[in-house]
């Protein structure tokens, strides 16, 4: 009789068993569900209200322009607002911390250059957040190459003549920038690293007046953005003697590239791209970088790049997160070894 009881105890606890399993394998089943339901569903409902594209410098700029141009276009694909929201200060910092700590939904974006993505956080300390962790790449959008400038009445006519007048009297070549950090600056350090050249940094309060100085022989080189630079080259007064890309530029085809002129591999451009939060859901990056890619590949939006050196690299967020790591290796090393400080 016992066993018979004991059977009867052991069946009941089995069916409670299977029952509890049936239950929770339901349960789990379920949530699992809407949580793939949410995910899936994330793009296809984005987006519903205006986005927000922060532009960590005041309007006219180039990364400024470049939002603009994108939300024009956007517009069309998102039957949203795109809109720009100009956050200047610090050395693009302002804007930057803005998205690093805004809500990763989609609806606040980041204009985002070299600069402000893989330059500030070796160069200022206690920025409060970080590029590389608190952003995620969306979409490369431009690449734009600098001309490395001499006077047209002066003996640096070729990066090999720069090469040699440098070494055989170290210190006395020099060349201009607009202060610590910035592209001319950097692509100088670049050169001279690649080189190991001595050359004398001077810093200047505008682009004027080192034009100036340039043309009349003070000072020995610049890097400059071509389209800065194109009149003073067309009218005789500044020489053009490389281009930073790997590429020549269309608009200088007789000019060579650093890295034809001997220093093999060298390749330092301007860049800008989107990010959006870190914790952004995969799908709504898709989603971005889709839509932003097509309105690149517009006949009207390459042109508008073309005319202003700009190369249009076509991309996905693997890549461009990628390139974004490369780079900044790249700027770690170069700050290091040419002791750079934002001063």
């Amino acid at each position: 009789m016992a066993d018979i009881k004991s059977l009867r105890i052991r069946a009941c606890q089995s069916l409670w068993l299977a029952a509890s399993l049936s239950v929770l394998h339901l349960v789990l089943g379920s949530a699992f569900a809407a949580d793939e339901h949410t995910l899936s569903s994330s793009a296809s409902t984005y987006p519903s209200k205006p986005i927000t594209m922060v532009v960590a410098y005041a309007p006219g700029g180039q990364g400024d322009l470049l939002a603009r141009l994108l939300s024009e276009r956007l517009v069309s694909a998102y039957k949203q607002p795109i809109l720009i929201d100009n956050r200047p200060g610090v050395a693009g910092t302002v804007g930057t911390r803005i998205v690093a700590k805004a809500k990763g939904d989609g609806y606040t974006l980041l204009l985002g250059q070299t600069g402000e993505i893989v330059l500030n956080r070796v160069l200022i300390k206690e920025l409060g957040y970080d590029p590389l962790k608190d952003l995620k790449p969306v979409v490369l959008v431009a690449n734009a190459p600098l001309v490395l400038l001499t006077s047209a009445q002066g003996p640096i006519k070729s990066v090999q003549d720069l090469i040699r007048i440098s070494q055989s009297s170290p210190g006395t070549l020099s060349f201009g920038s607009v202060g610590a950090g910035t592209p001319g600056h950097l692509a100088a350090a670049a050169l001279l690293d690649g080189a190991k050249l001595d050359m004398v940094h001077i810093p200047y309060k505008g682009v004027g007046p080192l034009l100036t100085d340039l043309m009349a022989g003070r000072i020995s080189m610049f890097f400059s953005s071509a389209s800065a630079a194109l009149p003073q080259i067309s009218g005789g007064k500044l020489r053009a003697i490389a281009v930073t890309s790997l590429k020549r530029m269309k608009i200088l085809p007789d000019v060579p590239t650093v890295a034809e002129s001997g220093l093999v591999g060298f390749n330092f451009s301007l860049w800008g791209g989107v990010f959006a939060p870190s914790d952004t859901p995969a799908d709504i990056i898709q989603s971005l970088n889709k839509e932003i890619t097509a309105v690149l590949e517009l006949p009207d939006v390459k042109s508008r790049f073309e005319a202003d050196n700009m190369s249009v690299p076509k991309n996905t967020p693997q890549e461009f997160q990628e390139f974004v790591r490369t780079e900044s290796e790249k700027y770690d090393r170069l700050v290091r070894s040419a002791h750079i400080t934002a001063d």
